[in-house]
């Protein structure tokens, strides 16, 4: 009989598809980077991966970043979709935060919460950072 932990390896294993919903904002905590770190890793090891930004974490694809201090985020969210992740990024948080939509990497899809439950449903996993 297999254990929890063994059915979680299987699990993984068998994982085809994932989205990674990212919260935090990319210079506040290291959530956001640990995310796309995670979304990289995932897309080499052949899963495909969505990433969705909500709340703070829209300011990840924001154009223009220059953090002295810390990995740069657009930098890493470029490295993942260029490996082949799709990202979208919540219409509502944006205005909320006076962004616009030019403001943002051209890759980023503006959408609603109906692009994110799109993702989950067709995702095998979904990881709320």
């Amino acid at each position: 009989m297999l254990t929890s932990f063994s059915n979680q390896i299987l699990e993984l294993k068998n994982l085809k598809k994932m989205t990674i919903v990212i919260s935090s904002g990319p210079y506040t905590h290291e959530r956001s980077y640990t995310a796309l770190r995670l979304a990289l890793t995932s897309l080499i090891e052949g899963i495909d991966v969505n990433l969705f930004l909500v709340e703070d974490g829209v300011l990840v694809a924001h154009k223009g970043q220059e953090p002295k201090e810390y990995a740069n985020a657009l930098e890493w969210l470029q490295r993942a979709i260029d490996e082949g992740a799709k990202v979208r990024v919540c219409g509502i948080c944006i205005k909320g935060r006076g962004i616009k939509p030019e403001d943002l990497i051209e890759s980023a899809e503006v959408t609603t919460m109906e692009g994110l439950v799109d993702w989950i449903k067709e995702s095998d996993q979904t990881i709320w950072i």
